[in-house]
């Protein structure tokens, strides 16, 4: 039984009990993993010197990689989860992502598996036999759901979120579960319970968040396909900082019945749930496989589309037409974010099947203001419970979108009412925005011509640097501008930050516009590329509401025609 404050004990013997049980889950991992004495900055090269070359090859290969074999019967549910079970203890000892391990639970389930194809001569479904990691506060039967909050410790989920019903139904196997950072708002994962989760490509910065753990999991290659949520870019932030695809649908797409977290009710901002993974086919597979279970049927919150077979961009058809937001006219993105995105379109310009135009941001300091204020419609007050009912500290993130965020508002029902109705305008402002901005001419009415004017996607950074030293990624306005927005976004890996090819970058003079844009580039003044070196530079593609198909589509194209990623991480 767990420790909690409600019995009594200090935060602190929570989160010693917290770590005892984590610890005591990898250590029942077989063949038993070494500690590790000396981690070096990039614990990437670590993996191949403590695995064994079978295991290497399982945990490197894709989700459709691994699904074609499973589902031949050409490797066993077994060894995939095994493999995968000690790659991601040795994520834990490097990177500090895990929660917990659940080997026994994991090896019944692919033994189970392996029986089924081998009696039925076929796999149990999409994902017959894919290890699946798990983002903390999506509930699991019997286990502690506390979300990053000490208090929450001995909260015990009584059923499977809907989410997991569904991949379990399709052949998934659960293993591992993740870290989340306190309040789920951060843009890296550091709790009171286990501390701060680190990148594994450089352990000066962050892992980003809140699916933290699952971005320095699979960043790791602990695993190949997990689970993640998002409300102002906690998907795409660990994507993006750990060189991963990572997809934010739009909302009410994708079941998100039974997961753990304040403000349970709240309709202004709504988060989405949705996958990150090594590849973009695992994504896809995700996805897809969810929509086929038509989870409108038990959810009826969500809207009952089909998966959109239909391709927009066939071949000798119509050419994918992207609009490049290179600065969201805040904060201005460090010089290796610049020279990934130029080289990109560069690439891309040389495409027939593409075409470039130049994207002007639009308000996005006042999209920040209005996302802002309505994070936290109780003034934060069940964020704030929470955290105090264990008397844990208050975490310096936690304090910059709580207690140091001008715009949070205790509201009253008025109050709300216009600040939903602010964020209704600015939504349909953008449209129309996107309609002027798409026509190569437009109506008087500002909307596009016809569609083969219309620009289809938009390209632009996950964030103004690469992956944010620890406790400094404060500007949010990439990644929650489409929350706001409601539009789907994918994070796709593009390059590295390299000394090499960056060093260039910092010499660049540049008078910030304002006390965020400061901040930002005061860092990249300090530390400079050596600051950054090895880590990922991912980009984000954004489409209209309810085109989470054609956002995929474009990423597919955009992968084939410029040869994304540029560099290999593992």
């Amino acid at each position: 039984m767990a420790v909690t404050t409600a019995s009594g004990a200090t935060w602190q013997e929570v989160a010693a009990d917290r770590q005892k049980h984590r610890d005591a889950t990898i250590a029942a991992v077989e063949p038993a993993l070494p500690e590790i004495s000396e981690i070096p900055t990039n614990t990437i090269p670590i993996a191949k010197k403590v695995l064994t070359a079978e295991e290497i090859k399982i945990t490197e290969s894709t989700v459709e990689v691994l699904a074609a074999q499973l589902e031949k019967g050409e490797i066993s549910a077994v060894d995939v989860t095994k493999a995968f079970l000690r790659r991601a203890g040795l994520a834990q000892k490097v990177t500090n992502c895990i929660t917990e391990l659940l080997p026994e639970r994991a090896l019944q389930r692919a033994k189970e598996l392996d029986e089924f194809l081998k009696t039925n001569g076929k796999p149990m479904g999409p994902l017959h036999g894919i290890p699946i990691s798990v983002k903390e506060h999506v509930m699991m039967k019997g286990l502690d759901i506390n979300a990053g909050f000490v208090s929450w410790v001995g909260r015990i989920g009584d059923d499977d979120a809907h989410i997991l019903k569904i991949l379990w139904a399709a052949g998934c196997v659960f293993y591992a579960r993740t870290t989340q950072p306190q309040s789920l708002m951060h843009l890296e994962t550091s709790n009171s319970l286990y501390g701060t989760t680190v990148n594994p490509f450089n352990r000066n910065l962050t892992c980003g968040g809140s699916s933290g753990g699952e971005g320095a999991l699979i960043g790791f290659r602990g695993s190949c396909l997990g689970i993640g949520t998002d409300i102002g870019g906690s998907i795409r932030s660990p994507a993006s900082n750990n060189g991963l695809y990572g997809m934010k649908p739009t909302t009410l797409r994708l079941p998100t019945a039974g997961w753990s977290a304040t403000m349970a009710g709240s309709e202004q901002i709504p988060a989405t749930i949705g996958p990150l993974s090594t590849s973009l086919a695992g994504c896809k597979l995700f996805i897809k496989t969810l929509i086929d279970a038509k989870p409108w049927l038990k959810e009826p919150t969500l809207l009952p589309f089909e998966w959109k077979e239909a391709d927009p961009f066939p071949a000798g058809g119509k050419k994918l037409k992207i609009g490049v937001l290179w600065d969201d006219g805040v904060v201005k993105p460090h010089p290796p974010v610049t020279r990934a995105m130029k080289e990109l379109v560069e690439k891309l310009k040389k495409s027939e099947n593409v075409e470039i135009v130049d994207w002007k941001p639009y308000k996005h300091d006042e999209a920040w203001e209005i996302i802002a204020n309505l994070y936290f419609s109780d003034g934060a007050s069940q964020e704030s419970a929470a955290i105090n009912a264990s008397s844990e500290p208050w975490m310096t993130l936690t304090k910059h979108i709580i207690t140091e965020n001008p715009h949070v508002q205790t509201h009253t029902v008025e109050s709300l009412w216009a600040a939903t109705a602010r964020r209704d305008s600015y939504r349909a402002e953008y449209a129309a925005h996107w309609n002027n901005t798409s026509a190569t001419g437009s109506s008087a009415n500002g909307y596009a011509l016809n569609d083969s004017d219309m620009v289809d996607i938009i390209l632009c950074p996950c964030g103004p640097s690469a992956a944010p030293r620890l406790e400094t990624a404060k500007w949010w306005g990439y990644t929650s501008q489409w929350n706001l927005l409601d539009y789907p976004a994918l994070i796709f890996p593009v390059d590295q930050v390299s000394v090499e090819k960056d060093a260039e970058g910092e010499k660049e003079k540049y008078e910030p516009r304002n006390e965020k844009d400061a901040y930002n580039w005061k860092l990249w003044e300090e530390f400079g590329a050596e600051g950054w070196v090895d880590a990922p530079i991912s980009l984000q593609l954004v489409g209209r509401r309810y085109e989470d198909e054609k956002v995929m589509r474009a990423a597919e194209i955009v992968e084939r025609e410029a040869g994304t990623p540029f560099v290999k991480y593992v």
